[in-house]
């Protein structure tokens, strides 16, 4: 994202709609500027404005009468008065910021917007998880904190070292130059979003070491993670096996979904059931 100086007023309305405070006022200038480090090219400024398209010369010189004759003039909180903003056209590796911060940009790896995966709640109809097995969702970042990919490469080398399976429908998965390690593309490491996820799946007998090693990675990473556990149900809609494990872990947990029958059939001999899926958020 960039600001055309030759518009900016330095109104500063910009400033309280970054997610990611990246947009401060330069007064040996006049004008708005963005930390081009911090800035996860989301592209809230550019849309969560009004643009009014406003002469900046006239606006300028308003607020400079406005000063001098001591009153206010000072545009709608929530407009760009003249338009300042600029989507420019970002190349590899910075358009990755965009690709996962932007909600309206389609990842080509998966077809998905926002963060590119649907995630293990459409496991009862995408089958991601098998019986016996436990998939996991690992989150990265929030608005007002990011992550780099470097952060999130801490985490996919540590559970790669568990001989974890990662999630081929993942577009963290498909940045990564050999799942038996975790890494992911070297020229990726500094680029900074507004959040990711990783999805992984591992028998029921390794969940204590999945979450202990996402608890003391989280640790030594400078960003928010947030970790979810799912597994199927029987028959009866019932979770014998993973939740008591996690409640003798000592982690607290909510029963998230149930599938309802209500989502597209892919197993015609097990239509009729209901209760398929359980998943736990761990915190």
């Amino acid at each position: 994202m960039q600001i055309d100086h030759q518009k900016c007023v330095a109104c500063a309305n910009c400033i309280s709609v970054c997610p990611m405070g990246a947009i401060r006022i330069d007064t040996s200038i006049n004008r708005a500027v963005i930390d081009y480090d911090e800035c996860v090219e989301c592209g809230t400024c550019y849309r969560g404005m009004s643009r009014e398209h406003l002469n900046p010369t006239f606006v300028r010189t308003v607020r400079g009468l406005a000063k001098i004759f001591r009153f206010r003039f000072e545009p709608e909180p929530d407009v760009c008065p003249t338009g300042a903003f600029v989507m420019e056209e970002l190349e590899w590796p910075r358009i990755a910021r965009r690709v996962f911060s932007d909600p309206l940009v389609e990842h080509t790896s998966t077809g998905i917007t926002g963060r590119g995966t649907e995630e293990v709640k459409t496991n009862d109809v995408a089958h991601r998880v098998g019986v016996g097995e436990v998939g996991y969702v690992i989150e990265f970042g929030r608005p007002g904190t990011g992550v780099r990919f470097h952060q999130i490469q801490a985490m996919t080398r540590s559970l790669a070292g568990l001989g974890v399976t990662f999630e081929p429908k993942n577009p963290i998965t498909h940045l990564m130059t050999d799942q038996r390690t975790g890494d992911l593309k070297a020229d990726l490491l500094s680029e900074k979003i507004l959040s990711a996820i990783v999805e992984i799946k591992t028998p029921l007998a390794e969940v204590e070491r999945v979450l202990d090693t996402v608890s003391r990675v989280s640790k030594e990473i400078d960003t928010v993670v947030a970790v979810g556990v799912s597994t199927r149900c029987g028959e009866d809609g019932e979770d014998p096996l993973l939740a008591p494990l996690l409640e003798e872990l000592g982690y607290s947990f909510e029963r998230a979904k149930t599938n309802m029958g209500l989502g597209r059939v892919t197993n015609v001999q097990k239509a009729e059931g209901i209760g398929d899926q359980h998943l736990a958020s761990v915190r």
